[in-house]
């Protein structure tokens, strides 16, 4: 699991490519740790090369939801395959994330 965070176009913008699952979970939040001082801005998450989220990984999606919502910013999910999308439809978070 690699993660990629760049600003563009005054957006943090941040790619995840590999399987979010439980065992890249804890490296992946402690990468993402910098989103939560995002002061406003809105957050895109690239899941272009995105493979597989587990619970681990919706955990932390939805704390940065919380944290950057809470400072004015939104959280946006972009390039969202098929089974990502599946998960997020069962577990009721399509209904929660913007997407682009």
């Amino acid at each position: 699991m690699t993660t990629n965070i760049q600003e563009i176009d005054g957006r943090i913008v941040v790619s995840l490519s590999g399987e979010l699952d439980t065992a890249a979970a804890p490296d992946v939040e402690s990468a993402l740790k910098p989103l939560l001082e995002s002061k406003g801005r809105d957050v895109v998450i690239d899941c272009t090369e995105l493979e597989y989220i587990a619970s681990s990984g919706l955990r932390i999606l939805l704390s940065i939801l919380k944290k950057v919502q809470a400072d004015g910013g939104r959280v946006i999910l972009k390039n969202v395959n098929e089974v990502i999308r599946d998960v997020l439809q069962i577990t009721g978070f399509i209904k929660i994330f913007e997407f682009e």
